[in-house]
This record gives structure tokens, sequence and C-alpha cells, in this order.
């Protein structure tokens, strides 16, 4: 095998010629040359090969070039410029014993220099082609600057949005998580993870993490196998088969195990149970930190318990390259073992053609006006309308327009969590958007208060004023960038500091009020929707989320978005799903209140709050739009199927409205009766259909065995006989319904 690669200068000629190099390279060669190399290192050349960290900066110190001359490091996290980056790998290939490239990660969530809305709002348009599109666009500026991986999806299913990260996340779901996690990783990677404009996914955080207890980051989550393998890892395994380049193991210790530690989840299910053959990396120093969660003595038994675990590399910490050798030498860690993890760094190294490419480019990206196009499109698919009286769209008699509000004019907020590279003077704002299209006469604007957190009411007068001197009102509330996000988890969810009040006092101003909300999680709003003729959802939309609102305001769009998670009526509902079981005393709809029984004669002793209704406020699905879609005629092919078979569910879906729209039209299933109690409804399909006013169309959906299976008590996942409901709905608590029967 030859020493190093191809050199830096003459990458960027190569172009699709790498595409046909890879493909040249089956599976059986990727391996052969693998063993080869593994053959030839020493111990510390593979614990460097299992180690990645975040110590180079701009410019790259004389020490980091040293210690990548040395084999010391597989990967960078974070590093330096394109150019540091590039000059890094051309010591790697070329000044190294042995050659071997490094991997460059970042930290590409939801856009690199493009900022697409967040992975929440992306889940709202439930447009997986979309998704798909925004991941690739991602990864062409990501690559175009010299990175390999990225640290997304997060598939990690929540249903408590006090907890920060739900902002990265794809909802409350697994199969909608699933199907749009699958659609990031396809976009992300492309035909190959080493093709040209492509980089490498992360399937994280495997796993549970999104149960973390009271919404704490990094908390312990407490997971019976049945709920975890039926609820938390179907999106992994979906990931799986969508071929993601590598795992993340979650920073949570899963029922008292922590995840970087955890055989159950990557020897017996990841590797044994899925055959999953790509790289395993920790999260940031989350093999050191099973120290302090009482599960490692020391570092170097948490060395020997993730490796043991099946981590192939560990993030930023260093007990890999300062424990294991000496566990090796003393017999506490097999060599094989540390062979194994060696493997799958550098098969994934050979499948992103480092080896033939290590460096296809360092320029700076640029944004493009298809990106912009490409960004306005996701923001405008992202927006949820969750109340209109009629207000909306804003018509020609609509001269003067008040813009009030801390989040009206803040590209930093607007763009959300996890945005390193992006430049706010690249975001256009609404209140910009909403100038050029009305002119600066035609809009009169009021921040109110200086941010989110902002408690002073010194500035409400001039709100007030520009209210009064215009024909509607457009209040831009909700949750700044800092308030979401990894270590933001919040105890209440209402809209900080004195943005309630700022609505009640705008509302005397006897204008109609349409309220737009932008934030990272679901919040609770109740008093303001009361004010408000019209509420828009629009999370943290982007770079393009100014122009996208403007074109739904004044109808240029009809806002398609649909909850991905349901939306609380207060945080003591949490947490709150559409998915859950009946229970044994259910409570009727809007039952609450103390109930006039007693133990004696229990009337009243339901499964419900005294004091709030026990339904969201806004439940897992729902989204109105400008259109007026009505459901009908649900039919099902077959009274019964077998195993085997298979059965068609249809349903009519008619826009009885004025103005066209897409609709997200949703197919639900119950089992009725199970050796493990069922969920209410389970989400099995949907489709996206586009009707013109007066178009009626039957959208079809074909259920199978797998569709009904679950893990019994037994752990074996199976399909039982029985009687089902089936419901084609427009969001998780209403539609047409029908039945069906499943026989042996």
């Amino acid at each position: 095998m030859r020493k190093g690669g191809i050199p830096v200068p003459a990458l960027a000629a190569m172009g699709a010629s790498i595409v046909f190099a890879l493909q040249a390279f089956g599976q059986s060669d990727v391996e052969k040359r693998v063993d080869e190399l593994l053959a030839r290192m020493t111990l510390e050349e593979k614990l460097g090969q299992m180690s990645q960290s975040t110590a180079m900066r701009a410019p790259i110190s004389d020490e980091i070039k040293r210690e990548i001359r040395q084999g010391r490091w597989g990967s960078f996290l974070n590093a330096g410029s394109p150019a540091d980056r590039a000059e890094a790998q051309r010591i790697a290939v070329k000044e190294s014993r042995l050659g071997i490239p490094l991997i460059f990660g970042r930290d590409v969530i939801h856009g690199y220099r493009t900022i697409v809305p967040i992975p929440l709002g992306q889940a709202a348009s439930w447009n997986p082609d979309l998704i798909e599109r925004a991941a690739a666009l991602a990864a062409r500026e990501a690559s175009a600057e010299g990175i390999h991986w990225t640290f997304a999806p997060m598939l990690d299913i929540t249903r408590d949005p006090r907890w920060g990260r739900v902002a990265e996340t794809l909802g409350e779901d697994p199969y909608l998580t699933s199907v749009l996690g699958a659609a990031m990783i396809r976009g992300f990677q492309g035909a190959s993870p080493g093709a040209p404009g492509s980089v490498a996914a992360c399937a994280k955080h495997y796993a549970g993490y999104g149960a973390a207890e009271a919404g704490r980051d990094y908390n312990s989550t407490f997971i019976p196998e049945g709920q975890l393998r039926d609820v938390y890892l179907p999106p992994f395994h979906a990931a799986v088969e969508a071929g993601v380049a590598s795992f993340m193991t979650a920073f949570n210790a899963l029922n008292g195990v922590p995840a970087s530690g955890n055989e159950f989840l990557t020897r017996r299910i990841l590797r044994v149970e899925w055959k999953y053959d790509g790289l395993v990396v920790s999260d940031y120093e989350s093999v050191l930190e099973m120290v302090k969660h009482g599960y490692a003595a020391d570092p170097a038994d948490a060395a020997a318990k993730a490796v043991r675990a099946g981590v192939d590399m560990e993030m930023v910490s260093a007990t890999y390259f300062d424990e294991l050798k000496r566990l090796v030498e003393q017999g506490r860690v097999p060599l094989p073992v540390i062979d194994d993890a060696v493997r799958n760094v550098l098969r994934l190294k050979f499948r992103l053609g480092l080896f033939e490419a290590p460096m296809r480019s360092a320029t700076e990206t640029e944004i493009t006006a298809a990106a912009r196009d490409l960004a306005r499109e996701a923001a405008a698919e992202s927006v949820v309308l969750l109340k209109n009286d009629g207000v909306l769209p804003l018509g020609g008699g609509v001269r003067r327009i008040a813009v009030i509000g801390p989040l009206a004019d803040s590209p930093v907020d607007q763009m959300g969590s996890w945005v390193m590279d992006a430049r706010p003077e690249e975001v256009e704002t609404p209140l910009a958007s909403l100038r050029k299209r009305m002119g600066a006469d035609g809009v009169r604007y009021a921040a109110a208060l200086r941010n989110s957190r902002d408690a002073s009411r010194e500035n409400f007068g001039d709100a007030v004023a520009a209210a009064r001197a215009s024909d509607v009102v457009l209040l831009f509330l909700g949750e700044e960038q800092i308030l979401s996000g990894e270590a933001r988890s919040r105890a209440f969810l209402n809209l900080p500091g004195a943005q309630e009040n700022l609505a009640e006092e705008v509302a005397k101003a006897g204008k109609p009020v349409v309220t737009v909300i932008l934030a990272g999680r679901p919040l609770t709003f109740q008093s303001v929707t009361e004010e408000s003729s019209a509420v828009l959802y629009a999370w943290h939309p982007g770079t393009m989320g100014g122009p996208a609102l403007a074109e739904i305001l004044f109808g240029e769009r009809s806002p398609s978005g649909k909850l991905p998670i349901a939306f609380p009526r207060t945080v003591g509902q949490i947490p709150i799903y559409y998915a859950h079981l009946n229970t044994g005393r259910p409570a009727p709809p809007g039952e609450l209140g103390i109930p006039m029984g007693n133990p004696v004669d229990p009337q009243g002793y339901t499964s419900k709050y005294l004091d709030v209704e026990l339904t969201p406020e806004y439940p897992f699905g729902f989204g109105l739009s400008y259109a007026r879609f009505e459901y009908s005629n649900l039919r099902v092919s077959s009274p019964a199927f077998a195993r085997g078979g298979s059965i068609v569910v249809s349903a009519e879906i008619a826009n009885a409205g004025s103005r066209e729209g897409f609709e997200a039209a949703q197919l639900y299933i119950r089992d009725r009766v199970a050796s493990v109690a069922r969920p209410v409804r389970e989400l099995k399909g949907f489709q996206r259909v586009h009707l013109k006013p007066g178009e009626k169309r039957t959208v079809s959906f074909t259920l199978s065995e797998r569709d009904l299976a679950f893990h019994n008590q037994a752990m074996q996942r199976v399909a039982e006989p029985g009687d089902f409901d089936v419901w084609i709905a427009p969001d998780s608590a209403s539609g047409v319904h029908g039945e069906f029967t499943f026989t042996e």
C-alpha cells in the first residue's frame, strides 16, 4: 500500500472521477485494504486513530503539527479554517509514517452557511424531499470547506419540550422521525459519503436521550425495553437501513448504564441484531463522564468499559490514548477489541475516499441564489398556522402595518442554535422583508423589548402608538436563540420577559393582531392567543425566514406546516403525546374538576386533571391552512387480511375553500386488544397533497403485517391477530374512521 495521497493542489481537478474511483473498490477491496493497513500499525497509532480532538485552532500550532506527524489523532472536530484543514491533511498524508488521512468533523445541524429552519421546524413540513434537499445543500457548502463528517441527524424521540435539545429533534413520533431522518441522511451522504459535495452523516444520540428525566439535559433516562424498541430505537434502525456512516452515543445513562459504556445498546443491538459495520463515536467527553456517572472508577476504567461496549472513537477526552495501551499490556482489554475499533475508523476513511482525495477543496463557501430559494421554501413550509379568524391572508386594504416585538429584526435569534458558520448579515428578517414589500412609509416598527427576556415596559408606549396608527399589527414574539438548544432546559414554557404584557397592551389599540412566534420548542401562550386574530408558529426559521413569512402573511403561499410534537396547555401536563395508552379509567373529552363520587362510589374517578383539560393545546399533526380541507368516505379494500398480505386504506380529501394549498394527510391505526396494551393511535403513513379550490382527491395507503408489529413481553417483534381501528386524518385527534381485522 502506498503512503499518503495525491497533492492537495491537484484535488480540485478530480471532480466526478473520485466517485468512479470509489465505486471501483467493492466491500471486499475495502476490507482488504483496511486489514493491510491495520497490520502495519503500532498500538500507539491505533489508539491515535481512535481519538478525536478539538485542539486544532487557526493557525495550527507547532505542537498539533507534531502530533499529526506522529499519528496522534484520527479526527479533528471544529478545526480551523479551510486552509488550516488542508495543511493539517497535507501533514497527515505526506509526513506521518503511514500517511493515514484525517477526518474533519463539524456540527452541521440545519445548514452550514445557508441556514434552514431548526430540525423541529423542518419536521413541521412533513416533506421528506424538502428535508433531503436541505441536507444536501448543507453538505455541499460544508464539503466545499473541507468538512467530511457532520453530527446529524439527531434522531432522539422526545415528549418533553422543557428539554432544550427538542429544537434539534424531529419531534415526538418514531415513524415521522424515521422517515425524515432517513431523508436527511440521504441528503447529507448523496450517492456516497465520499462523493464530491457529500459528507458522512451521524445518527445521534444513541439512545434514549430524548427521555431525559424532568427535561434536564444530560439527565438519566429510564425506559422499559419494549418501549425502547418500539419508540426510541426505530429511527436509529431506519438510519442503519438508510446507510448512515456513523453513530454517536448519548450523554445519558439508560436504565443506570451510561450510553457510552452500554454493551446492550452497541454490541448486542447495533452490531449483532442490526449488523451495523459503521463507525461509533462517543459524544463530547462522554467516555470520561462515566466517572462522574458513578459507572467507572477512574479514566482507565472508563476507557475499558467504553471500548468493550463498542465505542470506536473517543470525542475530545483522551482516556483511550492515555489508558488503553497499559490496559492492553495488562490483559484487561484484548487487542482484538482495539483492532475492531480501528477497522471501523479506517473503513469510514476508505468509504469517504480520503486515501484517494484527502482534501477535495479548501475554498470558502458563498451563499448562492439557489441556496436562498431553498432556504425560503424550507422556512415557508415549516410555518404552522395555529389560529385564524379570517384576518389572514392580509388583503389589499392593508396599507399600514405595525411590526412590533423583539424578534422582528433579530438575525441571530432567527437562525436558532448550532449556526457556527452562518453570518447574521446574510439573514433577511421579517422587518426587512416587510419594509421591502410595503415601503418605509407602510411599516411602523417598535421593538418594545430589547430581547425576549426583557421585563421592562418602558418602551410599550411606542408599540401601542404604532399599533394605533396601523391597519393591522404583526407581533413577533417567542424565544431567542440562547434559550433553546443544548444545556437550555426550561422549567416554564411561557413567553419569557414581558412579552405577554406587551401583547396585552398592544391589543388595547383595537387593531387586528397577528402573532408570529419564533422559538426552538413548543411554548405555552394561551393569553396571547386570546388577544390575537391569528397565530403563526415559525420556529427559528433560518436565513430566509423573513421573506417566507411575508409570503405567507400576504397570501402568496398558504401555510401547510403540521406540528411534529404536541403543544401542552401547561408544563404540568408534560410529558404529553398523542400515542399514549388508554389506561383503565380513561377520561371523556372535556372532563375536569373535582369528581362527584367517593371511594365507595367512584364517579368521575378518571385519568385527568382537576384544573386543566387532559388534551394538548394543539395536538400532534395539527396545522391550519388558507384552504379548507374536508375528509370523507374512508374505505378499506378488504375487511380482513392475513400474514404476508396487505390492505389498502383510502379516503377522499376535498378543498372546500377559495384558495389552493397543500395538506399532509395522516394515517393512524389502533390495535384494540394485544398481549401488551397498545397506544390509542399510531402514525403509520402520511402524504402531502396539493388541491385547488373545489378539487377532490383520493389518498391511499397500504398497510402490511410489518406496520402492525410491536415487541411483546418476550421482546419478540410480532403482529398479533385481532381487530384494528384506522383513521385518515388532518391530525392525531380527528379524521375519518374505519376498521379491519388481521388474521393468521
